[in-house]
């Protein structure tokens, strides 16, 4: 954070200043978790569910915090709020109108903490980038990664969700961005919107704030998004495979471990990439990167090396682990919608025919996806489904509302036992640990609330997997009846 002083910090959220010197300058960070703080800074003390953060302000006062900002007293220099979340937001509005970065927000459905990464990533070779670790993308990430950046910080990267109309409006008023990039308009939290529409309006709202001299990084294979160029005053830049898009990508390939290679094309110029991320959805999130990297001066070459050095940076999205019998599991399991879905059992898919001739099988192991509404029993029924025609060697259903899955599963294929139903994790780590075979690729994939990446951890730990057998009444097989 720009450094100020506990009586401006104090004016800014309205809070009153007790027990400190008002002269007294934060040089540290702005922390909500006591562990992370350090000498200089301010302690966010915020009352959660289970633990409330005015308990461990002693802790925040040993670790070198010289003040800490709550809503009620505690024993050391404290400035006093009415709210927790308003404070640090009117905090981050104010340090961002201070601040030289240029703002760029990244939302969609789905891709904006890998598109996040990648962008944190490239935009350091044009200068010093802060973006947030992880999904840092609501009413408390959004202002906290805000308050990360300080007097050198060139770009200001901030992942942008959305729950309901307003909801990205409002964190653009926090930061205002020049450059706003839509990915996409998918099924994700279909439940609270009602429909895709609604959707693409709550995302739109992002490409409504620009400025006049800003920049909309529109994705053009998506005709939600494509349509919000008439939402913006800014200047609009496509990205994507068709051939309308400004920044493009043809030739796309995928190597045996999934990871995508095309080439970048941009007018008459092109350079080769070869990502290191796993999955085809990656090429799309990467031409979004691209198209934000060259708007703010870096050179295609620049750009095609840095996509083509990225790695995954956030954990559980398509990461990749090999066991020492040559097993491999591909851990997807921070979140799930159906385009999520789809994509990851297509990557999984492509994987297993590529390592065909080793003799190893395919296991997509499926829990459910989250705020699907009415529709929730239709799309799991249809994941079943297309892992058949993707000929999935096993589908695994783990938990109730999952079951659609199996049963899609089943009468697709009119399998016999390759689509099985746990109940819950261990389940599922006990069937993979009897079945599992030497070259067999998994996928591990599901909503966060159903905690799948438990199984993934817990297979990739086996060195070999062990045999174990399953319990009879915890497994329920496929029928064709």
């Amino acid at each position: 954070m720009i450094e100020l002083t506990l009586a401006e910090i104090a004016g800014l959220v309205d809070g009153t200043l007790h027990d400190a010197d008002p002269a007294t300058v934060v040089t540290g960070s702005v922390e909500y978790d006591s562990r992370a703080v350090g000498p200089g800074g301010l302690f966010l003390a915020l009352p959660g569910e289970r633990v409330d953060g005015h308990d461990y302000a002693a802790t925040a006062y040993a670790r070198g915090a010289v003040a800490v900002l709550g809503t009620r007293p505690v024993d050391g220099p404290r400035i006093e709020v009415a709210d927790g979340i308003a404070a640090i937001t009117a905090l981050a509005a104010a340090v961002a109108r201070r601040l030289e970065a240029t703002v760029i927000g990244v939302t969609g459905s789905s891709g904006k903490t890998s598109t996040k990464d990648l962008l944190a990533q490239l935009l350091p070779a044009a200068g010093p980038t802060v973006a947030p670790a992880g999904s840092m993308n609501n009413e408390l990430g959004h202002p906290y990664t805000v308050l990360r950046a300080d007097a050198e910080t060139r770009f200001l990267v901030l992942e942008m969700g959305a729950r309901g109309v307003g909801h990205i409006r409002h964190l653009a008023e926090i930061a205002p961005p020049q450059l706003g990039v839509v990915l996409n308009v998918g099924s994700a939290h279909l439940g609270e919107f009602g429909s895709r529409e609604a959707i693409a309006l709550a995302k739109g709202e992002l490409v409504e704030a620009l400025p006049t001299d800003g920049i909309a990084v529109l994705n053009a294979d998506d005709q939600l998004v494509a349509a919000m160029a008439s939402r913006t005053r800014a200047r609009v830049v496509s990205f994507g495979e068709a051939d309308v898009a400004d920044v493009r990508a043809t030739g796309v390939a995928l190597d045996d471990l999934g990871r995508p290679r095309f080439t970048l094309q941009v007018g008459a110029e092109s350079a080769a990439v070869a990502l290191r991320l796993v999955g085809a959805h990656h090429v799309s999130n990467a031409l979004a990167a691209a198209a934000v990297g060259l708007a703010v001066g870096l050179d295609l070459e620049a750009v095609a090396a840095g996509l083509s050095g990225a790695v995954a940076a956030s954990r559980w999205r398509m990461e990749t682990t090999e066991r020492a019998d040559g097993v491999l599991i591909i851990n997807d399991a921070y979140n799930a919608n159906p385009e999520s879905m789809r994509a990851a059992l297509k990557t999984l898919a492509t994987v297993a025919r590529a390592r065909r001739a080793t003799g190893g099988r395919s296991f997509a192991v499926l829990g459910p996806m989250a705020e699907l509404g009415p529709t929730a029993p239709e799309e799991h029924d249809a994941l079943g489904r297309l892992a058949v025609r993707l000929d999935i060697s096993q589908v695994i259903a783990v938990g109730d509302a999952a079951r659609p899955i199996q049963h899609g599963a089943a009468l697709e294929g009119s399998w016999n036992g390759e689509s099985l139903w746990v109940p819950d994790v261990e389940g599922a780590i006990t069937l993979l640990r009897e079945l599992l075979e030497p070259g067999d690729v998994v996928l591990v994939k599901a909503s966060r609330a159903a905690s799948l990446e438990r199984v993934a951890l817990a297979i990739a730990e086996d060195s070999q997997a062990a045999k174990h057998s399953p319990a009879d009444n915890s497994i329920e097989g496929g029928s064709t009846e």
